[in-house]
């Protein structure tokens, strides 16, 4: 946590990437405007009209974000949400169609890269498919 009476928002000094828990997928650790943090998908860059006020995540100048609550938000306004409502293996309403698309794929990711497996060796014959 910062020393409240900091003048300073302390600087990230690059891009600070976690492994969440539950799914074992990378989130971003970003500072809020209220001096704290916050678990962000990374790579997701939502229009804010998508997603409800109270889960917009914008960027500020300074890297910190806030939450942005302006109803109805600027049709190109961008925002990012919290890994944990993308998060393939934690229960959570479904709170919107595309949300939920991703964390379906979310969830083929962590499949596919915990069967990343060797290829078929070369004298294994592997049936017609014709």
């Amino acid at each position: 946590m910062w020393d409240m009476g900091a003048d300073e928002v302390p600087r990230l000094g690059g891009k600070q990437t976690f492994t969440c828990p539950f799914c074992g997928l990378p989130q971003d650790r970003v500072p809020t405007l209220e001096r704290d943090w916050v678990l962000l998908e990374p790579g997701v860059d939502v229009l804010a009209h998508l997603v409800p006020a109270e889960y917009r995540w914008i960027g500020l100048s300074d890297g910190r974000v806030t939450v942005y609550a302006v109803c109805p938000p600027d049709s190109s306004q961008r925002c990012r949400i919290e890994h944990r409502l993308a998060c393939s293996e934690q229960q959570l309403p479904d709170l919107w169609p595309w949300l939920t698309a991703l964390r379906g794929e979310n969830a083929r990711r962590v499949a596919r890269e915990a069967s990343a497996e060797s290829p078929v060796p070369a004298d294994v014959e592997l049936p017609d498919v014709g």
